[in-house]
């Protein structure tokens, strides 16, 4: 049996936790606080290969073994790796109090209604896409993606960012509120071990016990009358229902609405749990966006600007949908096309712009697919009858990059 055994974050080891134990294992300040056995045999927790070879050579032996970990080790913890080398059976685990949890209790604040990201060992875009998309984020922070870099990446997004150290250690613990822009200005050590992001601003929806927090709407592909828009200039719902599946929005994900009109997509992909950059040329386009998005309650971005000029500075994609229809549109596409990481949605009204834009979509390496999309809606008529009233057909492109690239791991 290996007992692995939860410490630190104020949490007290149980009395007889470490009874009997001939290998116990963790990280130094563990093993200096805890009454490791006099005969037992010690491993700092560094590299993990050593670790399990030395953990394996006792199992065999079938000696007992004791590993400490901090807080809940079955949460973004040593479990996972433990579990799959030695088998689930095999681990007998007292959790302690979880750094999350920990972080969360000395606020005061629930978090049954936050979204766990670790940054720990992964691409930290998507932590920082998650806190742009979540008004309640904790983020597992690591070397390179601490909270320096988170904040470098969210300045100007308006959030509040808790930084929290030393978690449970009374003379070191410190709990601090910054800006994005304080955290990127300081040298924080390496003791973090996580981040909250809020979003002080917007509510949650509140917990999802049964999907989770990082779960979907119930609806999408919302009637226009769900949008304020001008004079019908609204990517329609059967259109958008199409491109959102062929977008696959997802929390971590970062998407471009491009030519956004009134932010339909935009604000349906925020919706869907993505972080969103909407750039909109028009200004009065622009401000119907900002208000979109406020009266279904997420969060987009809005780019005052004109592509493909102002996409230089965006930070990169991970889906992209260009609305539209200019005489620029397969450069405005081919632009995209060379940045999006995996897919680029294209709603073409006109015919003689087809083939320019499938062109774009192939020569940035991705591959082409559409259809015609008609749609004929019930409408009434005088006598308590119906009729069929047939909308503009729209061509609806898409090129995919395979496979996509990637991602971290969110909770």
């Amino acid at each position: 049996m290996i007992t692995v055994v939860g410490a630190g974050t104020g949490t007290p080891l149980p009395p007889d936790a470490l009874a009997g134990a001939e290998l116990v294992v963790g990280g130094r300040r563990h093993l200096d606080a805890a009454p490791v056995p006099g005969g037992a045999a010690r491993v700092v927790l560094g590299p993990l290969a050593p670790a399990l070879d030395a953990i394996g050579t006792y199992v065999a032996e079938e000696r007992p073994v004791v590993v400490l970990a901090s807080g809940d080790p079955g949460f973004f913890g040593i479990v996972r790796v433990l579990a799959e080398r030695f088998g689930a059976g095999l681990l007998d685990v007292r959790p302690g109090v979880s750094s999350v949890a920990g972080a969360f209790a000395r606020l005061g604040l629930t978090w049954d209604d936050a979204v766990v990201v670790s940054a720990h060992g992964r691409d930290l875009r998507t932590a920082v896409n998650v806190c742009r998309a979540r008004p309640k984020v904790a983020v597992l922070t690591g070397p390179g993606a601490g909270p320096a870099e988170l904040g470098a990446r969210l300045d100007g997004t308006g959030r509040v960012l808790v930084v929290v150290r030393a978690l449970g250690d009374p003379e070191r613990e410190r709990v601090e509120r910054v800006t994005p822009a304080e955290a990127a200005a300081r040298d924080w050590g390496p003791a973090v071990s996580v981040v909250l992001c809020l979003d002080e601003t917007r509510t949650p929806d509140g917990p999802r016990t049964v999907a989770g927090p990082g779960a979907g709407p119930a609806r999408w592909a919302l009637a226009e009358d769900a949008f304020a828009h001008r004079d019908s200039m609204i990517t329609k719902f059967e259109v958008r229902a199409l491109a959102l599946a062929r977008l696959g929005p997802r929390l971590g994900d970062l998407v471009w609405d491009v030519g956004a009109g009134s932010g339909s997509v935009a604000v349906e992909c925020a919706r869907l749990g993505a972080a969103v950059t909407a750039v909109e040329k028009t200004e009065d386009g622009a401000g119907r966006v900002r208000a979109n998005a406020r009266a279904h309650g997420v969060d987009v971005s809005v780019v005052h600007g004109t592509a493909p000029e102002a996409l230089a500075g965006l930070d990169e994609p991970d889906a992209v949908f260009v609305g539209g229809g200019g005489r620029d549109l397969p450069a405005v596409v081919g632009v995209c096309a060379e940045r999006a990481r995996r897919t680029v949605v294209v709603a073409v009204a006109a015919l003689d712009r087809v083939g320019p834009v499938r062109e774009a979509l192939t020569r940035a390496g991705l591959s082409c697919d559409g259809v015609l999309l008609q749609s004929s809606r019930l409408a009434p008529l005088p006598g308590d009858v119906t009729r069929l009233a047939a909308g503009n057909p729209v061509f609806l492109l898409w090129g995919d990059r395979l496979p996509a690239r990637s991602e971290g791991g969110v909770q």
